[in-house]
Order: C-alpha cells, then sequence, then structure tokens
C-alpha cells in the first residue's frame, strides 16, 4: 500500500510509534558506553575525539531544535522557504537532543576522570573543526538572519554526525580491539538510526512531498551516518577483532579475588564460638 493512502489518523499514529521507538533506543544507546567506563574504571579504547565531536554536535542539535520547536517566526519562515509545508521537528527530537547533550557531557567528563591513556587526547583535527566552524557561525549570526543562524547550526551538527565516528573505527584499527567501545551502544545505535529514517521518510511520503525530508537535514543525516558506521562497527567486533581480553577486567578480577572474604566459611575462626 502506497504510504500516501494511508489515512491520516493511522499515518500519525505510525510515525508516532516510530518516532518515540528510535527515540528510546537511540537515548538508551548512551547508557553502555557509561555503565562499560564505570565498570572499567577506564576510557582506554574510547576515542576523545568521539566524545568532544559528540558534546559539540548535540549542542548544536539541541539549540537548533529548540528554535524549530517554540519559535514561531523560525516556524513561518521555514513554511514560506518550502511551498507551506511545516518542519518535520518534533517533540521526540526536541527531547532526544537535551537528553543526549546531558549523556555526552556525562561520558566526556568520564574522559577526565577514569584511567586514559598518554595519548588519548583530542587531536588537532577536532580542534580545527571546532574553531572554524565557531568562526562561521559567528559570521552567519552577524550577516545573516536567525533562521541562516540556526540552520547553520544543523549543518555543524551534521558535520559532527559525518566525521565523529572515524576516529573511534581508526582508533579500532590501529588497536586492533573493539576492547573498551560499547558494542550494545552500537546495535541500538542502529536500530535508533534505521527506524530514525523510516519516520522520516514517511513522513515526507504522506505530506506529498519526498523532497521535504531534506528540509530537516540534521535528522536524515545522522540517520545515514548512524548506519553506515554502525555496519563498520560490527564488521569490526563480530568479524575482525574477535579477541576479547581486557587486562582491566582481569585486573579487577584479581583485585576482588586477592580480598578477605570476612564472614565465609573459609575465612571463619574454627575455634570462634
Amino acid at each position: 500500500m502506497p504510504l500516501d493512502s494511508l489515512s491520516p489518523s493511522a499515518g500519525e499514529t505510525i510515525s508516532t510509534v516510530l518516532g518515540w521507538t528510535y527515540f528510546v533506543a537511540w537515548s538508551v544507546s548512551f547508557y553502555p558506553q557509561i555503565i562499560l567506563n564505570y565498570r572499567r574504571k577506564s576510557v582506554e579504547g574510547l576515542s576523545i575525539d568521539f566524545l568532544v565531536y559528540n558534546v559539540y554536535g548535540f549542542a548544536c542539535y539541541a539549540i537548533f531544535n529548540t528554535a524549530f520547536y517554540f519559535s514561531k517566526s523560525i516556524g513561518d519562515e521555514y513554511a514560506r522557504r518550502n511551498n507551506g509545508h511545516k518542519n518535520l521537528v518534533r517533540f521526540n527530537d526536541l527531547f532526544f537532543s537535551y537528553h543526549a547533550l546531558a549523556l555526552s557531557l556525562v561520558t566526556f567528563t568520564q574522559s577526565f576522570y577514569y584511567k586514559r591513556s598518554p595519548t588519548q587526547e583530542s587531536s588537532f583535527i577536532v580542534r580545527t573543526f571546532f574553531y572554524l566552524t565557531l568562526l562561521g557561525l559567528v559570521l552567519v549570526s552577524t550577516t545573516s538572519s536567525v533562521y541562516n543562524t540556526v540552520y547553520f547550526l544543523s549543518f555543524i551538527k551534521l558535520g559532527c554526525s559525518m566525521v565523529k565516528y572515524v576516529p573511534q573505527a581508526w582508533l579500532n584499527y590501529r588497536r586492533k580491539s573493539t576492547v573498551g567501545w560499547s558494542i550494545h551502544n552500537i546495535i541500538l545505535d542502529f536500530a535508533g538510526g534505521l527506524l530514525s529514517f523510516t519516520q522520516l521518510i514517511l513522513d515526507a511520503a504522506r505530506s506529498g512531498n519526498i523532497a521535504e525530508a531534506l528540509g530537516n537535514p540534521v535528522k536524515f543525516g545522522m540517520g545515514l551516518a548512524s548506519i553506515g558506521f554502525d555496519l563498520i562497527f560490527l564488521t569490526q567486533h563480530y568479524v575482525l577483532y574477535t579477541d576479547r581480553y581486557d587486562p582491566l577486567k582481569f585486573e579487577a578480577q584479581l583485585r576482588f579475588q586477592s580480598m578477605p572474604n570476612y564472614g565465609s566459611a573459609e575465612n571463619s575462626d574454627a575455634g570462634s564460638i
């Protein structure tokens, strides 16, 4: 059945279910890495560049979604430029961006408190990307409209989404290991990318203008980037680098085993009452 033949209520229901399902998948995907870092008391195996791109990108995305969701003038300007169509930023997009930014900040903060190798620093490339895009944002904000400034934020986020996985994939390649990088994060991210992309295409098809999917380039780009890089990480984890040995977990087990188990039958005093 063609998507544009769905009744308005059925199409809206399917879109809503897809939206909240990808929201849950993408939102939960941040927790496995945080938990893994906490258990290992280390961020070794995790790219610092990836963390920087995540924080910067989601900060831009949160501002973009906030402006498009709450600002009537920006909504009206979008409709004027897109043949009267409304923008496709929904409440779940707004909430997701806030939640993602908060958890990205948590993971980034962990990198300052937990063990990491001396070579784990932000690279010249990510610092250059940050300063150049920040300069571009200042120039756009002083020479163009608020709408264009907000839209420029969306392209910063899109740029972060397109490149943020590259340092992690390269790090895995150099180490010939994915230890320290949570595969559960990738599985959930992959599911979220597929669902987000599906919802965007469904909404655009229902409106009768498939090109409208490009009206939210961040969401469109995030979905494609997530799917592509997640496939790379899944291949690295399950095909190329299957050695799961983690010396940090082994050290933790040794420390635990060396601790006296007070109160157990083995350590109790046989002569005690």
